[in-house]
């Protein structure tokens, strides 16, 4: 599982101002811009969970309930739950770290997203 956390993190700090910071007394690594959260992982590393945006977590959840699924606590607030214990398109992962990441920054930093 340390290599899987491993790609999330490469994947997660590769954006703008991203730090990595654990989510209240958790020890998981979770990543935050400007200290809000877009990305947080499971304690025991076979989850993460990131924000998306209106209708995605259903699409996703019905498409894939093998990979996705709705997360306790942050899924009535449009999170979804990627299991990271199963085989997972980590291009497509990337790409839905890449619009948490955009719902949650300042415009500007996600403006430098474009510009890349």
């Amino acid at each position: 599982m340390d290599d899987v956390i491993g790609t999330v993190r490469r994947i997660c700090l590769a954006l703008p101002e991203a730090v990595e910071k654990p989510f209240g007394g958790h020890t998981a690594p979770s990543f935050r811009v400007r200290d809000k959260l877009y990305v947080m992982t499971s304690e025991d590393g076979t989850a993460m969970m990131f924000k998306a945006g209106p209708g995605v977590q259903e699409a996703l959840v019905s498409s894939a309930p093998d990979r996705f699924f709705v997360p306790a606590y942050v899924g009535n607030k449009g999170w979804v739950g990627a299991r990271l214990d199963v085989d997972q398109d980590w291009d497509e992962l990337a790409e839905l770290v890449e619009e948490s990441y955009r719902l949650i920054a300042p415009k500007r930093l996600s403006a430098r997203l474009d510009a890349r």
